[in-house]
């Protein structure tokens, strides 16, 4: 029969904080009261059980912070129990004490095995009893604070999936967007065509090509690749499409209305020009961009050019050589002084004229190594037979074999224009 050993001075701690649900469970009514008094005494929410499989049916049913409950007892042992206990599920942990007359070693190890997190050794010594809750207390606490926290982690990470889904939807519609900036890939203008490639590496990219008619013998074609990446990139683009975009002078910052009132264009320089003064005085970001502009004739093939930072511009003849034209230049939007230099050539029949952003250059292979600008005139003499739209599509296969079958860190852009000549 149990009985407890009671100190000099019965500790009176102060009630735990928020009511601590201990089950005792014995096969002795007296035990169950002497412990539950003393429990009780203490502060505790308190539940008795007169055997094992009375307590199992509590635990299915309630949650208990602590249980207390004797080894040996008919029918369902307290390890029986234990283990039972152990696998009920439950959000929280439960502290299973053991009081036992056993004391060797083997045994104790067998209850520890089998889900016992403590032991109190009849008679019961109060204080150490009081001692042993008040472990089981902080364990138990520790727990459900940490559940509490995961709770709270799991609550975040919902609302921040939530937000991450109506970022990515708006990401998609935004790349829809400016995927449609760039409406025909292929753009016949009756004496030369112009192939457009885009590729952004992420869901909005900062690269931008295009074409457009300045009159019924010229046309213009451009190549931009704005700072950065992302939403701030691409908002920059869709200004710079509506730049370049429309067909009247007030539209297009390319256009103006010569002295005999008829359309025209700002030469190459100038347009960089005026686009830098937009960038600095007007729009005042912190991004820049590069840009190489042509605009030209598709009578005669006299093409003037401006190349501002973007990689150099290639000529493909007809025969398949391939020409570096440029001296590199500033971008647009860093200095307020900056001057342009306009560049000249002329296409004969055959000819092709090449504008591409630094996301062919600058990509890296497995060892990160760079392309440059001997590796793209190396790709591009691979395909040179081969019609534009087609070469286009061998230099994307060409540079992910070069990365490795990476995404491309960089958006990969370019315009092609083929030039056929007059009639």
């Amino acid at each position: 029969m149990l009985a407890m050993a009671q100190p000099s001075e019965p500790p009176l701690a102060p009630e735990p904080q928020g009511r601590v649900r201990v089950l005792v469970v014995d096969d002795s009514r007296a035990q169950r009261r002497i412990l539950t008094v003393q429990l009780k005494r203490w502060g505790y929410d308190v539940t008795e059980a007169e055997d094992g499989e009375a307590a199992l049916d509590l635990c299915r049913t309630r949650s208990f912070d602590i249980v207390l409950s004797d080894w040996m007892m008919p029918g369902m042992t307290g390890l029986d129990l234990c283990q039972a206990f152990r696998a009920l599920p439950r959000e929280g942990y439960g502290y299973f004490i053991l009081l036992t007359s056993k004391s060797e070693k083997t045994e104790i190890a067998v209850g520890l095995e089998n889900g016992a997190d403590d032991f109190l050794t009849k008679p019961v010594n109060s204080d150490e009893l009081r001692a042993r809750l008040r472990a089981g207390e902080r364990i138990v606490s520790m727990q459900q604070e940490l559940v509490e926290k995961n709770r709270l982690v799991g609550s975040t990470l919902d609302q921040l999936q939530k937000v991450y889904d109506s970022l990515d939807r708006d990401l998609i519609e935004a790349h829809r967007l400016q995927q449609a900036l760039v409406r025909d890939r292929v753009r016949d203008f009756g004496g030369g065509v112009a192939h457009v490639l885009l590729r952004p590496s992420g869901h909005v990219g900062g690269d931008l090509v295009g074409s457009f008619r300045i009159d019924s013998r010229r046309v213009a074609i451009f190549s931009v690749d704005v700072s950065g990446h992302g939403v701030a990139s691409g908002m920059m683009t869709a200004r710079l499409a509506g730049l370049f975009s429309g067909g009247t002078s007030d539209q297009n910052i390319a256009m103006n209305i010569n002295a005999y009132g008829q359309r025209d264009s700002w030469p190459p320089e100038i347009v960089a020009l005026r686009l830098n003064r937009l960038m600095i005085d007007e729009m005042q970001v912190d991004q820049y961009f590069t840009m190489a502009y042509a605009d030209i004739n598709l009578i005669s093939g006299h093409v003037e050019f401006v190349q501002a930072g973007h990689p150099h511009p290639i000529l493909i003849r007809a025969d398949g050589s391939l020409h570096p034209l440029g001296d590199g230049g500033l971008p647009i939007g860093l200095i307020p002084e900056a001057l342009y230099d306009r560049r000249s050539l002329i296409l004969r029949p055959g000819d092709r004229l090449f504008l591409t952003s630094d996301g062919i250059t600058e990509c890296p292979d497995l060892q990160g190594n760079e392309l440059g600008g001997e590796g793209l005139l190396t790709l591009l003499s691979r395909s040179v037979t081969l019609p534009s739209t087609e070469l286009l599509e061998a230099l994307i296969w060409d540079l992910s074999a070069f990365s490795g079958g990476r995404d491309f860190p960089d958006d990969v852009s370019g315009v092609m224009f083929d030039f056929t000549g007059p009639g």
